[in-house]
């Protein structure tokens, strides 16, 4: 068992419920067949549609997202991890989503950062008289000299001290979690300066503000980048159609395997870190396979590890960011068509294309194709002719489409890769909406008329820029 799911062992067609309770995953249409079924010509299919010079490898015509600066890709990433951690499904065998505990709490609380907090997670604190064990630890890139750039906490083999391991699997996303620990430190001692000296009374108050602010972006800032605001505001205003539960909040499948992957189509091949880091995402060099490698691989401390956040956002009238996202469309940047682990020998459901694996996931869960949940949205379906270049796969699969694949070709048809489309922009949007809904201790359901208190420039609004310069690395 790994953080990837990688488990071998066959199973028996699980059953399906309308209802789920928190800390599972569930399905918001569970009468919706499977979009083809489970046999060896249509894992073969999945297969060539993901492999490395396929239908979705993007090559050297992977076209830019003209208005989404490459930040947002990793703020998107951070997000996932705050909602879902699922270390036991398989890519082989069937899986009942009700039966999966997500190892995340499905709300936006950054858990991700927090931990269990100060008490249950004292790893991640800082107890000298400064940190007073309620600021969170952060160490530099050169433990020598106190004006080096900082970095996550390590232990002596560089595993980082974090409250989710995958939140390093990159530089650029490690330092968004620094990010994050400098901004509720930043946020700590704004409180104190305010009068709350107690201890654990500044901790609750400062980490209330940090999650609020953090909610205000993913509503207000993050959603409508990915989905457009006119969408963002009829849910707000004539509430959620599909995405309902019992108890409280669950993660629907249809979500975490299909429609929030879009993200994956956003990945550029390489990145420009800083003024002397250019590296490509994966790709190490042999010859170098130590601590500062010619890419962007986590678990790594050097130097030249840190990220310069004008190069992802803009900021203060700076230049254009010099990463522009990738359009959200079918087609993948080539460099995740081969992940840093390798395919295990003689298991072809263990590949080591992140495509391929999303795409056997549509059969281990079961998932409806997308044609069949437009039609439940009331949304109308892609035209078979706009998936023709599925029908060589010999499956049918341009009638019954992996719902991935089709909520990226929808977005590429029907928003021009800017944005995702009616159905993938439905599902995102009810989701994140409905788990800050869900949640009693957000600010849109415990102050719905909440604003952004921190201080901005009054000519800013309060966003992902504003977190980076209240906590000083922007």
């Amino acid at each position: 068992m790994t953080k990837h799911g990688q488990l071998y062992l066959r199973d028996i067609v699980p059953p399906r419920s309308k209802y789920y309770d928190k800390g599972r995953f569930g399905r918001l249409f569970p009468s919706l067949v499977p979009f083809l079924p489970d046999t060896q010509a249509v894992r073969k299919s999945l297969l060539t549609l993901g492999e490395l010079g396929g239908i979705m490898d993007a090559g050297a015509d992977n076209p830019d997202n003209a208005v989404l600066p490459a930040g947002f890709t990793f703020l998107g990433q951070f997000l996932d991890h705050d909602l879902t951690f699922d270390p036991t499904s398989s890519l082989e065998r069937q899986n009942d989503p009700e039966s999966i505990v997500n190892f995340r709490t499905p709300a936006f609380e950054l858990d991700s950062i927090y931990g269990s907090g100060p008490a249950a997670s004292p790893h991640l604190y800082d107890n000298s008289p400064n940190g007073r064990g309620i600021k969170f630890l952060i160490e530099k890139l050169d433990p020598t000299n106190a004006e080096s750039k900082d970095d996550l906490p390590r232990n002596s083999q560089n595993t980082a001290l974090i409250g989710d391991p995958r939140n390093d699997e990159n530089t650029i996303l490690s330092q968004l979690h620094v990010a994050f620990l400098k901004f509720h430190n930043a946020v700590i001692d704004k409180v104190i300066a305010d009068g709350i000296t107690d201890p654990t009374q500044a901790f609750t108050e400062a980490q209330r503000l940090v999650r609020w602010h953090y909610q205000w972006i993913v509503l207000h800032e993050f959603l409508p980048h990915i989905i457009g605001e006119q969408l963002v505001q009829d849910i707000l205003k004539n509430g959620r159609k599909f995405y309902k539960w019992r108890n409280e909040p669950f993660i629907p499948v249809e979500f975490s395997v299909a429609a929030y992957r879009f993200g994956h189509s956003q990945v550029r091949p390489g990145y420009v870190v800083n003024s002397g880091f250019r590296a490509a995402m994966f790709g190490t060099d042999p010859a170098n396979p130590g601590p500062d490698p010619d890419n962007l691989a986590g678990g790594k401390r050097a130097l030249r590890r840190f990220v310069e956040w004008h190069r992802f956002f803009q900021i203060d009238g700076s230049p254009e960011p010099d990463n522009i996202s990738k359009k959200i469309d079918s087609k993948i940047s080539s460099a995740l068509f081969q992940l840093p682990f390798s395919a295990i020998a003689g298991l072809s459901d263990n590949p080591s294309s992140l495509a391929q694996r999303n795409l056997l996931r549509h059969l281990t869960f079961s998932l409806p194709s997308g044609q069949a949940l437009a039609k439940a949205m009331c949304i109308e379906p892609l035209a078979n002719n706009d998936l023709k270049d599925l029908k060589d796969l010999g499956v049918q699969m341009e009638q019954k489409t992996p719902l991935w694949f089709y909520i990226l070709k929808e977005a590429e048809l029907r928003a021009e890769g800017r944005t995702l489309g009616p159905v993938g922009g439905r599902l995102v949007a009810e989701v994140f909406i409905g788990l800050l809904e869900g949640d009693r201790l957000s600010f849109l359901r415990a102050d719905p008329t909440w604003h952004p208190t921190l201080p901005v420039n009054a000519e800013e609004k309060f966003g992902i820029v504003s977190l980076l310069k209240f906590a000083g690395v922007a």
